[in-house]
């Protein structure tokens, strides 16, 4: 599918990161959020003028979503390296804070969370000044509505991943008329679970299907669909979780890719399995806004050009995959071994094993600029969608359509091979439900997905338990306290830390 053109909107995006950045309202009264630079930049004042200032506005939204915090260290601590699927990686001196986070030591004070807080409302604040000021722009009506339906996935893309990392959050909808109305609690989260699935709601409402070449990859109706019944899953609405999966099958919009390994690699990206993805471009003529860092943390290290090494599969991840799933070399890979794109990987080295989704062949670095930085990041894939499905079937009795929607993904994975992944069978609930889970387990690896997973599951104190893991604890990360120290004590910490 050709995206290069939306790279090119995402490109441009990037040149106006501080423009939008100027315009931006602290949410979480965090002052690095003023920390721009306002030379050369048009003033907020002038800005919300036309259709045209609409548009730069949208596309630094998007921007956003691949910056540091979004998708890097941050991200790594807070969604990956807690779970038993992913360790720190690198050398043992190098950022050793990601091992209290692995191992369940961290403190309040740690950057990373902070780091993640800001990230999630940075992108809150972009959508909320698109929400807020589009409105009053003269402008074609049928984009407006497209652009404020754009902003409220975006919003609430970013609330859930801060409702399942800390609990209950600020929510802010709007922006603040004036200074006294910076300053809020944490809302609880199950008000904040509702605004998402509203904004959600909105979004299916307004999005169109599919775009143009000139616009895949933006959010699409069947992207807020998607993300509302990951939202749902983790409340446990299966009812809801199961209409929204069939209403995203039913779209025809989507399938599986066929090759699991070469789904990840740029050539397929927004392929026919992505239902929404990061869009990252690597642009010559632009060092500044080649700026995704998210392949080169975790990128093979010890090579020329190579990665930093961060965030490693674990043995326990190589080990939960079934004898001869495909899968399991498509997602690791392996310190000696030679890669699909012909790279031959150290026989020596800090890691034995690397991320192989997040892998970009080495003969696509560019010197001078971020390792892998035009790989996309995928973040809803058709197979969750069906996997959703088949879970929220299994729930509600309906075990033909979980079987099903089950046996679609292992049959993708097995390919031409016949003795692997053979058909589950299984009728009794429970054991239907685990093979579910492990489905996911596999299908998702590495995809920063694993760790909250397994605390909505109930699993947590089994699983996570030997790396220190606590039951009425470690459901949630601590809020920063430097957040808390801005609010003035308004913000409270979460128990236990």
């Amino acid at each position: 599918m050709n995206h290069i053109n939306l790279k090119n909107h995402i490109r441009k995006a990037g040149m106006y990161f501080g423009l939008a950045g100027m315009l931006l309202i602290p949410a979480a009264c965090s002052e690095s959020f003023l920390d721009t630079d306002p030379q050369g930049k048009q003033a907020g004042a002038v800005f919300w003028q036309n259709e045209g200032d609409a548009t730069k506005a949208v596309n630094a939204m998007y921007a956003n979503l691949r910056n540091w915090n979004n998708t890097a260290f941050a991200a790594i601590s807070i969604e990956s390296v807690g779970s038993d699927d992913a360790e720190k990686g690198s050398t043992a001196s190098d950022a050793p804070f990601f091992n209290q986070y692995d191992q369940f030591t961290v403190g309040s004070t740690d950057g990373q969370l902070s780091g993640f807080w800001e990230g999630q409302y940075q992108n809150i604040n972009y959508a909320n000044q698109v929400i807020t000021n589009i409105p009053a722009i003269s402008m074609d009506e049928a984009l407006k509505t497209r652009y404020i339906a754009e902003a409220k996935f975006v919003r609430a893309y970013s609330y859930f991943r801060l409702v399942r990392a800390f609990g209950d959050v600020p929510l802010r909808l709007t922006l603040p008329k004036d200074a006294t109305e910076y300053n809020i609690p944490r809302t609880p989260k199950a008000e904040v679970y509702a605004a998402i699935e509203q904004d959600l709601t909105d979004a299916a409402a307004a999005l169109p299907v599919s775009y143009g070449a000139a616009d895949v990859g933006r959010a699409t109706k069947g992207a807020a669909q998607s993300l509302y019944a990951k939202v749902a899953m983790y409340q446990a609405k299966w009812q809801q979780v199961f209409d929204l999966t069939n209403q995203v099958i039913a779209s025809g919009q989507y399938s599986l890719f066929p090759s699991y390994e070469s789904l990840f690699r740029v050539p397929n990206e927004n392929s026919v399995e992505s239902i929404f993805e990061i869009q990252n471009a690597l642009v010559e003529s632009n060092k500044d806004v080649s700026n995704s860092q998210y392949s080169q943390v975790q990128g093979v290290r010890g090579v020329v050009g190579g990665g930093w090494g961060f965030n490693v599969p674990t043995q326990a991840l190589a080990d939960s995959f079934e004898t001869g799933d495909p899968r399991r070399d498509a997602t690791i890979i392996f310190r000696g071994e030679t890669t699909p794109a012909g790279d031959k990987i150290p026989a020596v080295g800090d890691n034995p094993m690397y991320n192989q989704k997040s892998y970009v062949p080495f003969s696509m670095f560019i010197n001078g600029f971020n390792e892998g930085a035009q790989q996309n990041i995928r973040v809803i894939r058709y197979a969750e969608v069906l996997l959703m499905n088949a879970e929220a079937a299994n729930e509600l009795g309906n075990t033909t359509q979980a079987l099903a929607s089950l046996e679609m993904v292992r049959a993708r994975a097995r390919g031409t091979l016949k003795n692997v992944l053979p058909k589950v069978t299984t009728t009794n609930k429970a054991a239907l439900r685990n093979a579910i889970w492990h489905e996911r387990h596999v299908e998702l690896a590495m995809e920063f997905d694993r760790y909250f997973d397994v605390i909505r599951q109930g699993r947590a104190a089994q699983i996570f338990g030997p790396k220190g893991w606590k039951a009425n604890k470690n459901e949630v990360w601590p809020i920063p306290q430097n957040e808390i120290d801005l609010s003035g004590g308004l913000l409270v910490q979460n128990p236990g830390y």
